[in-house]
Order: structure tokens, then sequence, then C-alpha cells
């Protein structure tokens, strides 16, 4: 394998030199680019892939000028031509590409967006690497790492998973104790409003509305903060939802990326010198309560298996947390299915490392939360209770008050 990678740099090296030899601008880049692709006389598509489209692009280069001029010339005239263009930054090849007003406007064919791993993908990768972990562990990985292939890869089989997090994370020198910053950085100019938003949701596990986050920002209201959102949006690090019952004035951004809560939860402070922090933290009741607000995450975005398992795949579903209160009475309930078929789901979320025993006065908590949400929504729709959790639970006198019962294996089924 290493020689044939050798080989393959090589090539690589050799159709550079070929491809600018006296290339002073990229108009001459992709002169030279025409020239090579009109020599090559095998039959068959020819493909021109440009990775990492924002660096190329960057300051004023006159990249993405040139690269019209030659599409627009040439390149869309040429029926055996594929041109696939690749970043990292969403938000940039959302406003400068797809929404391009120049040379480029209206000639993307397709727009694809690369999603992050599902649990399903990220056991199949682990298994692929060699690292070998329980699914209640993998699920762990999830709510720190995501399923982001980069932050996955750096996980090394010879460790537990709480070594690998302190090794990545808290150890001196770890590769990813400056994460946020340098993440963020790549991929917004300039970022330091991004930071600060990111950083006020984190505080609010459901999300803050608009108006709230701008209260807790001090940013003034104004375009800056809609482009700012829209950039956090199209990366993946927020999404906008409305509650149930709630209007569409009433919209809550809420952060969703796992690696960015985790970093502002345990790792913003740097002055931590425990070394083997995630290690000691593990076994603890603080970890419990992150865990248990990390594992509502990870159901939210596997809200597609959580209704093939409650055998909805193909109802019309929309969902969100809410919260609420009537006559002086409070509740909020983790997620709500709210179901065309005119049923509602209540989804209670438990990550536990056993076997959940339902017990009275849990059934008297959600019967009540039921009774809550019925009446401040004045729903018409049958109303369920579901639990979402790691693993079957006990059978007792109590536990039928869930209808219907979702484990984490039904969270690691495929994508349909």
């Amino acid at each position: 394998f290493a020689g044939q990678l050798a080989e393959f740099n090589d090539a690589v090296a050799e159709y550079g030199r070929r491809l600018y030899p006296k290339a002073k601008s990229w108009r001459d880049a992709f002169r030279t680019l025409r020239s090579v692709i009109e020599d090559d006389t095998r039959k068959g598509k020819k493909v021109v892939f440009l990775d990492e489209l924002p660096w190329l692009a960057s300051g004023k280069s006159g990249f993405l000028e040139a690269l019209g001029h030659f599409w627009n010339s040439w390149g869309s005239f040429q029926s055996n031509l594929l041109l696939i263009v690749c970043g990292s930054a969403t938000s940039w090849m959302v406003d400068k590409l797809l929404k391009n007003r120049g040379g480029l406007h209206n000639r993307i064919t397709g727009a694809l967006y690369l999603q992050q791993f599902t649990l399903n993908e990220c056991e199949e990768f682990f298994q692929a690497s060699g690292v070998v972990m329980s699914r209640y562990q993998m699920i762990e990985a999830y709510m720190i790492f995501g399923g982001v292939p980069h932050y996955l890869n750096l996980l090394t089989p010879q460790f537990s998973l709480p070594q690998n997090v302190d090794r990545l994370c808290f150890r001196e020198g770890a590769v990813l104790r400056d994460e946020l910053s340098s993440l963020y950085h790549s991929l917004f100019e300039p970022a330091d409003n991004h930071i600060l938003v990111v950083t006020a949701l984190s505080t609010k596990a459901r999300g803050l509305t608009r108006a709230e986050l701008i209260e807790a920002t001090d940013l003034t209201n104004g375009g800056g903060v809609t482009k700012v959102l829209q950039d956090l949006m199209h990366s993946g690090f927020i999404r906008k939802y409305h509650a149930v019952g709630k209007k569409s004035r009433d919209a809550i951004y809420q952060l969703v990326d796992f690696f960015t809560l985790f970093y502002l939860r345990f790792m913003s402070d740097q002055s931590t010198r425990d070394q083997n922090f995630w290690l000691h933290f593990s076994p603890t009741p603080s970890h419990t309560a992150w865990s248990g607000y990390a594992f509502e995450m990870v159901a939210l975005l596997h809200v597609d298996q959580i209704r093939r398992a409650l055998g909805i795949a193909g109802v019309l579903v929309d969902y969100a947390a809410w919260s609420g209160e009537i006559n002086g009475s409070k509740a909020q309930v983790d997620l709500v299915l709210d179901r065309a078929d005119h049923v509602i789901n209540l989804c209670e979320m438990k990550y536990t490392a056993e076997n959940l025993a339902v017990d009275a006065a849990l059934e008297r908590q959600l019967l009540r939360r039921k009774a809550v949400f019925t009446a401040a929504t004045k729903t018409k729709k049958a109303v369920h209770w579901t639990l979402v959790t790691t693993y079957a639970p006990e059978r007792t006198a109590h536990s039928g008050v869930f209808q219907s019962i979702v484990t984490a294996d039904d969270l690691f089924a495929p994508m349909l």
C-alpha cells in the first residue's frame, strides 16, 4: 500500500507540473486544464474535482471569475465533462456558489449536503477501523464527537473511550484542545459573533428565540444577526424549530452540534489540570446529568429511526421539544412527535447503564405532564407516552404508562 501511495503522489505531482507550468493566473491554469482534457482521447466521462473551493477562491485570487469563464465559454458545452466542487465551509458555498450572481449564476446542476454519520454508520466505521465498543459506549462517543468522521478517526483502538477522550481533549497538547476556535475561524470570517451565538445557545438546552438570543449576546438586531444564524444553520451547528402550539414568530434556535456543546461545557475552561478528567468524571452524578440531555440530542437526530421503530415511517410527523403550563402547573417534554394520523407521541428519554425500572413516582410524574400537555395545547389527538432508552425496561406494575418502547438497538437501524 505504501508503494502504491508513493506512486500516486508522484503522479499527482507530475500532473501538477504539467497543468501549471507557466500559469500566471487562474485563467491561465484553466486554459491549461482545457488543453489537458482535450488531449485526453480516452472514451467516457471526464471528471474535474476541485476540493476546498473556499480556500482556492480566498481573498482576491480571481478564482471564481476564472472558473465561471472556463465553464461558460467551454466546459458547459462538453457533454462528457463533469465538474464537481467541494467545500467544508458550507455557508461560503451557499453564499458564493449556490447564490452566485456572477458568471456561475444558475449553473448548478445539483447540490449535495454531506451530513454527519448516523449511529449505524458510526458502528460500521468503528468496525472498519478496529475500534471495539459496545453500543452504549458508541452512543456516548456520539454525544461527545457527533457523527463527524474526522473526530471519530482520531480514536485509537488500544484505548478505552474515556482514555481516548482524555488523550484527545484534556491532556497537555491534546489535538482537540483548541478545536473550537480553529474550527469556527476556518469556516466563518469573521467568526467572533458566531462563537458568541453558540456560546449563548449552549446555556439553554431547548434553545432561545431571536429576541432572547440578542438579549443574551448584546448583539444588535438586524441583518448581521440574520447572517450569523443562517451561516450556523447552513453549516449544521444550529437548527430552527417551532415548538408545538407556538406561532412562527416564536421560532427557537437550538445548538445541535455535539462537539461544540461538549467543548463549551467541559473544555472552554482551560484551567483544568486533571490529565484524566473524563476518566474521573464518568462515574459522577454530573456525568449522569450531562448524558441525559445529550441523549435527548441523539434521539432528536435519529427521529427517522424512532418513527420506524414505532411503525410510522410513512406517516407525516412534526417534532419538537415542548414546555408549558396550565393553572400554574408547569411541564416539559423531551420530544413531541405530532403525527398526521391524529396521534401524538410524548417521548421520555432515559440514558441508563442498566434496564430502567418504572416506579410509581415516575408514573405519576408522566401522567401529570401528559395532563398538562393535553390541557395547555388543547389537542384533540390521542396522546401516548413513548420511552426512548438504552435497554428494554424491566416489567413492573407501572411500566404500562408507556404505550411504546424504543431502545438503543432501534436507534442503530440504517437509514431507509
